[in-house]
């Protein structure tokens, strides 16, 4: 009887396993192994024993975007700003050409849309080349 109720307690315990994706049993074993329990003695078989814990779903969230532009002043060459815009943002010659145009004409122009970190990163690449370069560009970003 007692060797009866193992068995169905190990029978239990694989299918339990089995639903929760874990491998039943390894390379060579002819019979799963049940997880060793601390109330193991004067188990019945009908209590919650081979009950599967579900995880919650986790919802993800769009990231938010932000705008990076740039500012216009009277020091920086429009010849800089498009290297600026081919270099860092990927822009062809003619699309920098506009954005170029558009920042001096309007005081500032949008350069792309990105996530936190890459339009963070996007600023201090600008601002970085720009001192380098001895011209006081700006560039900031905003949320959209």
């Amino acid at each position: 009887m007692a060797q009866k109720r193992n068995r169905d307690w190990e029978n239990g315990a694989a299918w339990s396993l089995l639903a929760t994706g874990a491998k039943a049993a390894r390379m060579g074993d002819d019979e799963p192994k049940a997880p060793k329990h601390d109330d193991d003695e004067g188990d019945d078989g009908a209590g919650g024993s081979n009950a599967t814990l579900l995880e919650p779903k986790t919802r993800l969230k769009k990231p938010s975007m932000y705008r990076v532009l740039l500012l216009n002043d009277d020091y920086t060459p429009m010849e800089f700003v498009v290297r600026v815009l081919m270099s860092i943002f990927k822009k062809s010659q003619s699309e920098a050409e506009k954005i170029m145009l558009h920042v001096h004409q309007h005081g500032a122009g949008q350069c792309g849309v990105y996530t936190y970190e890459v339009a963070e990163s996007k600023v201090h690449r600008v601002l970085d080349y720009a001192r380098k370069n001895n011209h006081p560009l700006q560039c900031t970003m905003e949320a959209e």
